[in-house]
């Protein structure tokens, strides 16, 4: 066992996203556009909307990589150019391959517009290598009961995507991708097996904790992302004697090609780019019927 050395943390900024809900962001920002291969990470809220006043993402398109929605409090519904429909409840998943293009969006459903409630989750954007943008869309929808959990030491974690103390997910990626949504009981220590290689951070929305590498204890605050070395293979993260603490793990192998992206396209290349908005602009992804 040897651990990964924190490289550093960043305070994550909060801005208005889609029809006008409040995020947390990592990145992209000005001292940070991505993290390869992750592209985006948002935290949806925590937002509590009165009835009729919920929004999302009205329709709007997507080429050259993968949305990914994790949803703990709310419900969302979705539809695509491809015929695709379906609904978010709380602890579920839609993994999202826009590959070539779609159109889709994303809105509270009927229900919880109507009644209003509290809006919670995370929206992560993840690249795909050239090889694999244009590719026929597709979609992985998970209800929260259908994602595999796991306990150990006062550690429970939902796998969301790649493998966990034994315990692999049921979502398949285009890359290698891990995804865990962790929960430290008070006073417990997580020890995170982590493969060599993958681009790893910690995102804690939940609460306050620590982490430590061989060097340094970091005293962690919420909404503040833990980034890491690629060298080592596990590492701790500790919650306080008084609290519980949640945390969002990402990791996955650097596609390492260059990365041209605009709005709601991302490609290798400008005139990729400038293709993808022609493509778009004359219908070729399709719309919402």
């Amino acid at each position: 066992m040897s651990l990964r050395r924190i490289a550093g943390t960043i305070i994550s900024e909060k801005t208005i996203e889609g029809g006008g809900f409040p995020v947390r962001r990592p990145f992209p920002t000005r001292d940070i556009s991505f993290w390869d291969p992750f592209l985006l990470l948002d935290e949806m809220g925590p937002v509590e909307y009165a009835p009729g006043k919920a929004v999302g993402a009205p329709d709007h398109p997507h080429r050259g990589f993968e949305t990914v929605t994790y949803l703990l409090s709310g419900e969302m519904e979705h539809r695509d150019s491809w015929g695709h429909a379906g609904k978010l409840t709380p602890g579920g998943v839609q993994w999202m391959t826009a590959g070539s293009g779609l159109i889709h969006s994303e809105l509270p459903s009927k229900d919880f517009q109507s009644k209003g409630g509290r809006m919670h989750g995370f929206q992560i954007w993840i690249n795909l290598p050239g090889v694999k943008k244009f590719m026929n869309p597709n979609y992985q929808e998970l209800d929260g009961r259908a994602m595999p959990t796991v306990e150990k030491d006062g550690v429970w974690a939902k796998v969301i995507a790649g493998e966990l103390w034994g315990t692999s997910a049921a979502i398949s990626t285009q890359t290698p991708i891990l995804l865990f949504h962790l929960k430290l009981s008070k006073n417990s220590k997580a020890e995170i097996p982590v493969p060599k290689g993958f681009n790893l951070i910690a995102y804690p929305f939940v609460g306050n904790g620590s982490a430590t590498d061989e060097e340094v204890e970091l005293h962690i605050q919420e909404g503040e992302t833990i980034f890491y070395d690629q060298e080592g293979d596990t590492i701790w993260l500790k919650a306080p004697t008084d609290s519980d603490w949640e945390v969002l793990l990402l990791g996955g192998i650097p596609i390492n090609e260059p990365v041209a992206r605009y709005g709601p396209f991302v490609m290798n290349t400008a005139e990729e780019i400038q293709n993808a908005f022609t493509d778009f602009s004359a219908g070729k992804m399709g719309k919402i019927s």
